[in-house]
């Protein structure tokens, strides 16, 4: 991890990460719970890490990922996908009239597609993500 990454990622995890990461693990219990949507709370569960620690990483696409993960992606938006994405449209607020967590708030902002439609995408390092485009 580059040095940038880490002072990112520490200023992430005071200033928004750790909120945001303690949603989706509530989201994740709430799915473990309901015993049919386990694998919503997988999927929450790995969103969770990548929102505590962000830089450095990013999510691609599954190539294999079909029709199971549209008609799943279609189920969470309802259940608990809408929720996580205001809450990350709502932590972006403020970080955006601070000026100087308008950096975090643009980041903010691009996790909202993860939130609504996380299955069908794959988290990976950011060097991994383009590897094919080399």
């Amino acid at each position: 991890m580059k040095p940038i990454q880490l002072v990112l990622n520490v200023l992430w995890l005071v200033f928004a990460g750790f909120w945001l990461a303690l949603g989706y693990i509530a989201a994740g219990i709430i799915c473990f719970l309901l015993i049919v949507t386990i694998p919503f709370g997988i999927a929450s569960f790995r969103i969770a890490t990548y929102v505590l620690w962000p830089f450095g990483r990013t999510t691609v696409a599954k190539p294999d990922a079909g029709a199971g993960s549209l008609i799943g992606n279609v189920i969470w938006l309802i259940v608990a996908g809408w929720w996580l994405a205001l809450g990350h449209l709502l932590t972006s607020i403020p970080l955006f009239v601070s000026i100087i967590g308008i950096p975090f708030g643009w980041a903010n902002l691009k996790l909202i597609p993860l939130s609504l439609l996380p299955l069908g995408r794959e988290i990976v390092d950011s060097d991994q993500a383009f590897a094919s485009y080399r």
